[in-house]
């Protein structure tokens, strides 16, 4: 019999099912029955707190105020649409703007598609086929060589396709998400004097809407946002090639065969897929070049991390090798074999279509950690100084923490994001990184410890075959049995949540993860519904070591700000802006712990500052080479009046007291080290401290001095704002920065995130990710757009076929999130 501990650590033989099931929706899942009893309304939980009797009774003040108003015969019948009340796609409902325009919101229309022939490949059963490609994972010059006209392709105009597809992303099925948005939008719809919002007046950009036909090399690229002066610049014209360029090979990891590499590092041993050791893991594919009039990202930059911007991905070359275009009986998925798919075949050229029943991920993945263990760190003190000594470097190794939970509903594209994952983390580093799923149980009295049967039985319901040994299962119960003891009293708790749940405390099982797995020095927190575009070892590669550089002076104040390249010019710019600031008002930069009333010490000391902090030292030189115990994805912003809800979300500290300071990043995305999650650890344990879920982490960095940065990814827009537009609407806090009073992170300020590829309520990065995976949407422009899910379908299979047409969407390398449904067949489901 198989052990407990089998499951609730990560195991390599883990048993398989058939993904050969008669619905769509069960393809790689048996049926998933809930029998968790529904929780029951409580009148208590609506007039309970202070947030939500304010809510209630705003609430009801203003209803009787509108049917006073609505009963007047005075009353001239006009209306004002606000966001927070308008919700895209739910109802036939007109309403006029300030401006007289009339946005019609429509009811979802299905649309048929015709599938598209796939063109048969021989058919790789673990093994390797084909010859060499080019290689463009490293810098080089671009060139691109067909037929080209540069006549503007109709679709490109505005013409709208004549599908008929309401796109918007539904109510969030994340655990923390659906609260959250709904605990938010009741406060929006309740506040006062909402205005309308400025970005809705902004034009839709059309460049992200160009597809591979329009490829030009990097120099000749112009962007259609932001423009390069104030100015109109003149026309440029968009190229139409007759023939699709080529893909080629993207390897951004180092080059482990190099000279200059066995110098230093350990060699590095090929990793494989299958136990047979025949197939090695596949690679990516990228063009040379960007797409003509793509907009830049208008927040962040490439540049700034060290990522590549002079190339981009479509569907076929970041997702083909793991499945996608293929069927389910040559070894795919049968997913995107009824879009647009040509010159997609170049994708297997090397590698073939792997076959990839069967596949036992846990297996693959210890596989190559063990035949490439002597390149690392063990997390053993003596063990490590010895392996420090003994010549060529050893590296520090990272663990990808994915969450999910039990009732979660796999698809084939969450599938294949996460063979990507696992693939270019795992393998194609040689075991650098480590992937986990840590699967929530939400039934406090299924017996995951006690019997060997329900844990299995858990994982076969709820996770696909080939990640099976990968999961580890934890439930609110056990977070009760490990941080026992009474927490004292909470300053506020909007969600009237325990503070053992996920909900309020989703760091809790990664604390005690990281405890029981001391061979990683650091965790990323990681999320279901969250995509990269690009390669995700050159976004986690470059995040460690674009964190590691970063000088500590001044930058808990440079976390506070969204880095806006159009305003702030370079990063060496931003960075001297922020120093600037600091000298001005006459503020000393964070440096290390901070003081404040009721402060307890730890067990473990205070002094976490590096050598290169000494007084000796340069000043600026502080922190640098240090890793940053805390990456974050958002502004590290100062809760204390910001607006965000659950600011005052602090237990365990003396009420009696001002409430400690506090930061936060929205997002729970990020990088924890070793020591933050041992120091959060003990502050749980032994002083009984919680915040909520996104102000824990970086709250406990700020108190106890440690090195915590907010990396500036690059965000996009889906409209053409004015740059200091962007700057007043996100950094327009206190001393000009995300947090306090006038954050964006305010209930009533959240609304300029809708627009945005990462936000948790953005409803572009939704959009924009069906548009380059070639579903039709409805994007929200031309004359009868507004937001997503309204105006005219575009794009799709049919779009994209018509040779006018500048075929599919090729992005530069960028994080979207939520990503809730990818396929529209699955919306519903």
């Amino acid at each position: 019999m198989e052990s407990m501990s089998d499951y609730m650590a990560p195991r390599s033989g883990a048993r398989s099912f058939s993904p050969m099931l008669a619905r769509k929706s069960d393809l790689y899942l048996p049926t998933h029955i809930n029998s968790k009893p529904r929780a029951k309304f409580q009148v208590r939980a609506l007039l309970g707190h202070c947030l939500y009797r304010r809510v209630f009774i705003w609430s009801l003040v203003i209803l009787f105020i509108l049917v006073g108003t609505l009963l007047d015969p005075r009353f001239p019948g006009s209306s004002s649409n606000v966001l927070g009340i308008v919700r895209s796609g739910k109802s036939p409902i007109q309403e006029t703007d300030n401006h007289g325009e009339t946005l019609s919101i429509q009811e979802p229309v299905g649309v048929d598609v015709e599938p598209l022939k796939q063109e048969v490949l021989d058919e790789v059963q673990l093994q390797v086929q084909g010859g060499a490609i080019e290689d463009i994972g490293k810098d080089e010059s671009i060139d691109i060589s067909t037929s080209i006209s540069t006549d503007d392709p109709p679709h490109e105009a505005g013409d709208a396709s004549k599908d008929n597809l309401v796109v918007s992303d539904g109510a969030a099925d994340s655990e923390e998400e659906n609260e959250v948005a709904q605990l938010q939008e009741v406060a929006a719809d309740g506040s006062e004097n909402a205005e309308w919002p400025k970005w809705l007046d902004y034009k839709h950009l059309d460049g992200y809407y160009r597809g591979l036909r329009a490829l030009v090399r990097p120099l000749g690229y112009k962007p259609e946002y932001p423009k390069p002066s104030m100015t109109a610049s003149e026309h440029v014209p968009t190229p139409h090639h007759a023939d699709l360029p080529k893909p080629t090979l993207y390897r951004p990891q180092p080059d482990y065969d190099s000279d200059e590499w066995r110098r230093t590092y350990v060699p590095v041993k090929t990793c494989f897929v299958d136990a047979a050791k025949k197939v090695p893991a596949p690679d990516l594919y990228a063009y040379r070049g960007l797409v003509q009039g793509q907009p830049k990202p208008a927040i962040g930059s490439h540049e700034a991390l060290g990522l590549r911007d002079d190339v981009c991905f479509d569907r076929f070359g970041r997702y083909g090798p793991y499945g996608l275009g293929y069927s389910v009986d040559r070894g795919g998925l049968s997913e995107s074999m009824d879009i647009e798919s040509e010159g997609s075949e170049t994708v297997w050229e090397q590698s073939g279509q792997i076959n990839w029943e069967g596949v036992d991920w846990a297996e693959a993945q210890g596989a190559c950690f063990r035949s490439n263990q002597d390149r690392f760190f063990t997390g053993k003190e003596t063990e490590d100084a010895e392996r420090t000594a003994a010549g060529l470097k050893k590296l520090n190794r990272t663990a990808i923490v994915v969450r999910t939970y039990v009732g979660f509903k796999w698809t084939a594209h969450a599938i294949l994001n996460f063979r990507a994952m696992i693939s270019e983390l795992n393998l194609k580093s040689g075991g650098e990184y480590d992937i986990h799923f840590l699967l929530h149980v939400r039934d406090n009295n299924a017996p995951i410890w006690a019997d060997d049967a329900t844990a299995g039985e858990i994982i076969r319901s709820n996770v696909p075959s080939e990640f099976h040994g990968l999961c580890t299962l934890w439930s609110e119960a056990q977070m009760k049995l490990f941080y026992p003891g009474n927490f004292g009293e909470t300053f506020e708790n909007p969600s009237n949540g325990d503070i053992h749940g996920v909900y309020r405390s989703a760091h809790m099982p990664l604390q005690h993860f990281a405890m029981m797995h001391p061979e990683y020095e650091h965790f990323w927190n990681w999320e279901m519904d969250m995509r990269w575009t690009g390669s995700y070892y050159e976004l986690f590669d470059r995040l460690g070591k674009w964190g590691q550089k970063q000088s500590r002076i001044g930058a808990w104040e440079r976390s506070a700000k969204y880095y806006i390249p159009g305003v702030h010019g370079t990063w060496d710019n931003f960075t001297e802006l922020v120093n600037d600031e600091l000298k001005s008002s006459k503020r000393w930069p964070v440096i290390g712990p901070v003081s404040f009333p009721g402060k307890v010490g730890l067990n473990q000391g205070e002094n976490f500052l590096p050598g290169s902090c000494s007084s000796d030292s340069e000043l600026f030189n502080c922190g640098v080479g240090e890793e940053a115990d805390l990456i974050t994805l958002n502004p590290l912003f100062d809760a204390d009046e910001s607006g965000w809800v659950f600011a005052g979300d602090v237990t365990g500290y003396e009420t009696t007291l001002p409430m400690p300071p506090r930061r936060c990043s929205i997002v729970t995305a990020s990088r924890l080290s070793r020591r933050l999650l041992s120091i959060m650890h003990e502050e749980t344990w032994r002083l009984h401290h919680s915040m909520f879920s996104e102000m824990f982490p970086p709250t406990i960095a700020f108190h106890r001095g440690l090195k915590a940065v907010f990396a500036p990814h690059p965000i996009f827009l889906d409209r053409d704002w004015p740059q200091t537009e962007i700057d007043t609407a996100f950094n327009g806090g206190v001393n000009h920065t995300s947090g306090g009073h006038g954050s964006p992170f305010d209930l009533k300020n959240e609304h300029n995130h809708k627009g945005t590829t990462w936000y948790y309520n953005s409803e572009f990065a939704g959009l924009l990710w069906r548009r380059w995976l070639g579903y039709a949407q409805m994007d929200g422009r031309g004359d009868n757009g507004g937001r997503a899910g309204e105006g005219a379908a575009r794009g799709g299979r049919e779009e994209e076929l018509d040779p006018n047409s500048s075929g599919r969407l090729c992005l530069r390398s960028m994080l979207v999130h939520p990503i809730k449904w990818e396929n529209p067949s699955e919306r519903d489901e």
